[in-house]
């Protein structure tokens, strides 16, 4: 039930995230930065696929992905379409990772140390979900604002 819960969540986020980029009318836009607002759309969307598919795709799927964080941060002027198929191929990674997982395992160790202590990976795929909806809520305000 767990399992199914966070699909859902993340899925929901991940389709929403895809939607406020591609509801930016000036693509040039998702990469403003202003006075009080230090990272653009584009970088915390390339924060969280990177996010999501070092802790889901890579620890948990074995997918091979190697993070680049500063470049997540660092990165510019990448099209509308590119991110939206980033986001697109981090869900289908998210899923695939979450379908294969079991109740019991939601309950072991978090196969990497990430907040100096031991975690389950429930708990740690709770935290992504929610690290993901915080992130989300500051795209949507970057685009209201700045768009």
């Amino acid at each position: 039930m767990v399992i199914e819960s966070l699909k859902t969540l993340f899925n929901r986020d991940l389709e929403k995230l895809k939607v406020e980029i591609e509801s930016y009318q000036n693509e040039e836009a998702i990469w403003a930065i202003d006075k009080n607002i230090a990272n653009s759309a584009g970088n915390l969307c390339l924060h969280l696929m990177g996010n999501l598919n070092t802790y889901i795709g890579a620890q948990l799927g074995n997918t091979g992905y190697i993070r680049n964080r500063p470049l997540e941060f660092s990165s510019k002027d990448i099209p509308k379409t590119e991110l939206i198929v980033k986001i697109e191929n981090t869900i289908i990674v998210v899923n695939k990772v979450l379908d294969s997982l079991t109740e019991t395992e939601l309950e072991s160790i978090y196969p990497e140390i990430v907040f100096e202590k031991e975690m389950t990976t429930g708990f740690f795929l709770i935290h992504l979900s929610t690290h993901l909806a915080y992130h989300l809520g500051q795209i949507n305000y970057h685009r209201r604002l700045l768009d």
